[in-house]
């Protein structure tokens, strides 16, 4: 009977051990972020997840592609980076098995000038750089149209590319660049619409440099994403509530002002 229990002992102990290095596991896991404003609040995100019990190792990179393709092959775990429309179309165009699994910021896109003070100071035939990508070069000229700087096609949605400019009464010269490029632009192009990450990390502050800025209630909150399968984790669900704590919040609020604001 003795050897039966201390049998059924070590059968116990041997499975709490798995039990727990699995858990040890699971509670560790990879983000990727890109420069500036995700990165920074991915900081404060991890000082509230570590009093959890979940380590997050953040891991930063410098475009909008690669944290995706990182993901889906299983080098993070999440990432907290893109909007829901961006994401939308790489699943689409790349079949990225991913999901969102929770609203994070949203940072209203502005138009940016070291030339001009006002869109209404646009000369003919004016330089303007946009994102190459489709959904942040699409939102750049929703942008225009809606300071009645062009006119669009009607259907082209939340994609459009310079080729569904219908009314162009200032001849505007389009140029396509990386998006983390387009601060450096400035010197070349008249204008440039840039994503607030770029902006900051360039050292420019929306709220006083841009010469527009795209409306608060545009549809482009920032998401956490994982692979599908993931979602209902509990380090995923630790890192939405990590996210969505009330001291990450005041952080957002007191750091950018209104240049990014909470979407939770």
């Amino acid at each position: 009977m003795r050897s039966f229990r201390l049998a059924a002992l070590t059968s116990a102990l041997a499975l709490s051990a798995t039990l727990t290095a699995g858990m040890a596991a699971a509670e560790e896991i990879k983000v990727g972020v890109s420069p500036g404003e995700h990165g920074e609040i991915m900081e404060e995100v991890a000082k509230v997840a570590e009093s959890k019990g979940l380590t997050i190792d953040i891991v930063e990179f410098t475009d909008y592609v690669v944290p995706n393709q990182a993901l889906a092959d299983g080098d993070l775990q999440a990432n907290s980076f893109q909007h829901q429309p961006y994401l939308d179309n790489q699943i689409k165009d790349r079949g990225f098995d991913l999901v969102s699994i929770a609203k994070t910021i949203t940072t209203p896109m502005g138009v940016y000038s070291e030339k001009l003070k006002s869109l209404d100071e646009l000369p003919d035939g004016a330089k303007v750089a946009i994102p190459n990508d489709p959904t942040n070069g699409g939102r750049a000229l929703l942008i225009l149209q809606d300071k009645g700087v062009i006119t669009l096609a009607d259907g082209t949605g939340l994609t459009p590319s310079a080729l569904d400019v219908t009314g162009n009464p200032k001849n505007l010269k389009f140029l396509e660049l990386e998006a983390a490029q387009l601060p450096r632009a400035l010197a070349d192009a008249d204008i440039a619409v840039i994503n607030t990450n770029y902006a900051l990390d360039a050292g420019l502050n929306p709220n006083e440099d841009a010469i527009a800025m795209e409306k608060a209630d545009s549809p482009y909150a920032n998401v956490i994403v994982v692979r599908k399968g993931d979602e209902n984790a509990p380090w995923a669900k630790a890192l939405v509530e990590a996210y969505h704590d009330p001291a990450v919040k005041t952080f957002i609020e007191e750091k950018y002002r209104g240049a990014v604001i909470p979407a939770w």
